[in-house]
């Protein structure tokens, strides 16, 4: 593939550098520890993705298109826009290798407050709910192993509310991950490396083995299809909702370039293996169910590779699968704690956020307050259980970003066409105007579908206006810790 960046930084013009700085360690002000390389990249974004949505989510895709050739279109057509996402997003964090993500591409484009409001809104919910659901998640897989987890185990019960055992699972991976991460960024990228291999072994021997045997049934590749390709058009949106949230964090490797140790040539090679290896693992297992289910008992499942193991290996291995997915959900929930947790840090020291969250630890570089902060919110959701009607609010607010940030390389490359650019994204302007086409279709398929839950989520994202005024009228200015160009 044409235009991997292969800039080599010590070597790179003064006035190159002073456009787009990477920070410079200095004794009196400590940064992040640019530790990663393009394995740790890959692993962050094929652990950061692969959590517990492909072993759930088929049968979700399977009844919105009950045929087999249609559910694997609507797999493939996600893993295709989250490629052009991750090919458009390569060339803006190579241009912003700094932690924080997204919070640059929009703040860089299109003003502070829209970043700013980025930033809110992982902090309210995107970010910290999906820490909560995977963690509890987590707890319920581990509870089918370990019944003291169960989450039909009471643990603690005040009136109405009560705390179950899949819960204090949640809490405990949640505070182990958040602490693993705290103490360095060698540490918690081994963690979640670690696991990444795991589940990608665990992913390899269920590919192997399920095209080993012989088919349970022969997916009728050929069955009627509707006479109306207009018929197709609300169920496919419809499934390929499902599949995008199944491939969500595909960006999460922008969120931790401040730690990749040559940005401008690691970040969009490892963010671009990462995604490529989901989208082919993702299809692969998806061949793998509909060899061991029948489209109508793949639609039926809730939990379709437990399904489809049982139905090929016997309900040893069924087991086996469980612990797997539980396995997966815990490396997945490394990775999440890692990345989202660097947003807040470059918030607060651009002056608009609490003080304390800028600074990074000066013995382990990590930021340690907002690692802290964003956990124990998470940890709160995880609790009390809102975390799934919250995410269902931000849906529509997180999509929305995507598309403005998918604006941003537009809007950047009219607005700065002069600015350092190590990578240029492949296949321009094609490849991110489908990006951005496809969120934005996305976006209104949600607001269709969903308009009392997104017309909320629009409201939490505004709730960060007032916040934003009072500190930008605070009188502080940002610390010096991460400075902009």
């Amino acid at each position: 593939m044409a235009h991997w960046a292969t800039m080599d930084p010590q070597a790179m013009p003064a006035a190159v550098s002073a456009v787009h700085p990477i920070e410079v360690e200095s004794p009196a002000v400590p940064t992040l520890q640019r530790a990663l390389g393009v394995w740790d990249g890959a692993s962050l974004t094929i652990g950061a993705v692969i959590g517990t949505g492909i072993f759930l989510t088929a049968g979700d895709v399977a009844r919105a298109l009950p045929h087999p050739l249609l559910a694997m279109a609507a797999w493939i057509a996600g893993g295709l826009l989250v490629l052009t996402g991750a090919l458009s997003y390569a060339e803006l964090g190579a241009m912003y290798p700094r932690a924080g993500g997204l919070y640059h591409f929009l703040r860089e484009a299109w003003g502070p407050l829209t970043g700013f409001l980025y930033g809110w809104t992982c902090l309210l919910v995107i970010m910290t709910g999906g820490i909560a659901a995977i963690a509890v998640g987590f707890g319920d897989y581990l509870g089918a192993l370990v019944p003291a987890f169960s989450s039909t185990r009471i643990v603690f019960a005040l009136g109405a509310w009560h705390v179950t055992g899949a819960q204090v699972a949640a809490l405990l991976a949640i505070a182990m991950l958040t602490a693993a991460n705290h103490y360095g960024v060698r540490q918690g990228a081994g963690v979640q490396n670690l696991f990444t291999l795991a589940k990608l072994f665990a992913i390899a021997l269920l590919v192997f083995g399920g095209f080993a045997i012989a088919p349970v049934v022969h997916p009728h590749w050929t069955a009627v299809l509707p006479e109306s390709p207009a018929a197709l058009v609300a169920p496919f949106g419809v499934a390929l909702i499902a599949t995008l949230w199944t491939y969500d964090g595909w960006y999460a490797l922008t969120f931790s370039a401040g730690e990749v140790r040559n940005p401008r040539r690691d970040l969009p090679r490892g963010l671009i293996t990462g995604v490529a290896v989901v989208i082919a693992a993702y299809a692969l297992l998806n061949l793998v169910y509909l060899r061991a289910l029948s489209i109508e008992e793949l639609s039926a499942s809730t939990r379709v590779a437990e399904t489809a193991t049982r139905a090929l290996f016997g309900e040893s291995a069924a087991r086996a699968m469980t612990a797997a997915v539980a396995m997966s959900a815990f490396g997945c929930l490394a990775a999440t704690i890692l990345y989202s947790s660097r947003v807040y840090q470059p918030m607060a020291a651009d002056g608009v956020f609490f003080a304390r969250v800028a600074h990074i630890h000066p013995r382990w570089r990590t930021p340690a307050a907002a690692l802290w902060l964003q956990s124990g919110w998470a940890a709160v959701l995880a609790l009390t259980g809102s975390y799934t009607q919250l995410f269902t609010y931000v849906t529509f607010g997180g999509v929305l970003f995507h598309v403005a940030a998918g604006l941003a390389l537009f809007r950047l490359r009219q607005t700065r066409p002069d600015a350092a650019r190590p990578y240029r994204a492949w296949g321009w302007p094609v490849v991110p105007a489908l990006f951005v086409l496809g969120m934005a279709l996305l976006t209104v398929n949600t607001l269709q579908s969903a308009p009392r839950e997104s017309l909320l989520g629009l409201l939490a994202i505004v709730a960060g206006v007032p916040a934003y005024v009072f500190w930008r009228r605070s009188g502080r200015r940002g610390t010096g810790v991460h400075e902009l160009p």
